[in-house]
């Protein structure tokens, strides 16, 4: 058997998260966000996706592109930990791993053929970064896959608390990018080590930068400025 595996990137995934800041820590947390997965040429085949229509959700198999590096560490910094403990690289989520692959839930909305682009596959729900490779696609079977019982270990010991989202002048934006940007807002997307009610903190999302501020559980949109 073979100690290294050579993996083939067979698509990308095409969103408005062009900076790794705000994107959901978790896929699923978001299903107002919609992204489309862009299949190489090599496997722009619709018969490779024959059946797929029939799953509600499908698992992402990727890469950590912004994160490989030749180096590991055993032990990681969980954020949700604010930055203050160690974790065993195995008990985490943590993009910083010997073999640097993300696995992903996420819904599937659609399948339709592009004239240039072939089989181009509609998900919400994604927390990858534009541009990210993807390596494999996988339904998701609910029967074996859903595990109501499981323990969640120190993720699940920290009590997750979303921020009611205000804007502080009406913003000439679109209603689906609006509700989009309230969600992922809602999920605060500041390092769990920073909580400065002053600090204006930016994140750039569907080609808008934003900017807000957050208060204890209230987090206010400052001003949406269109990236030129």
């Amino acid at each position: 058997m073979a100690d290294d595996l050579s993996i083939k990137k067979i698509a990308e995934i095409k969103n408005g998260f062009s900076d790794k800041f705000g994107i959901p820590r978790q896929s699923g947390l978001c299903d107002k966000v919609i992204s489309k997965i862009v299949f190489e040429e090599k496997y722009r085949t619709a018969e490779a996706l024959r059946g797929l229509e029939d799953f509600s959700h499908i698992w992402l198999i990727w890469q950590f592109s912004e994160s490989v590096r030749e180096d590991w560490s055993p032990t990681v910094r969980p954020p949700r930990l604010g930055g203050n403990k160690r974790l065993g690289v195995f008990a985490t989520r943590s993009p910083f791993r010997p073999n640097p692959l993300g696995l992903s839930c996420v819904k599937l909305e659609g399948i339709e053929i592009d004239k240039k682009l072939g089989p181009v596959i509609t998900v919400s729900g994604a927390d990858l970064l534009d541009g990210t490779p993807i390596y494999d696609i996988k339904p998701y079977i609910p029967y074996a896959d859903a595990k109501p019982d499981a323990a969640s270990g120190f993720v699940g010991a920290n009590e997750r608390i979303k921020l009611t989202v205000y804007f502080e002048k009406e913003q000439n934006i679109d209603n689906n990018i609006k509700e989009a940007l309230i969600q992922i807002l809602s999920e605060d997307p500041r390092p769990a080590y920073q909580n400065d009610p002053d600090r204006i903190y930016k994140l750039d999302f569907e080609g808008c930068t934003v900017a807000f501020k957050v208060k204890e559980t209230e987090l206010t949109v400052i001003d949406v400025k269109e990236k030129k």
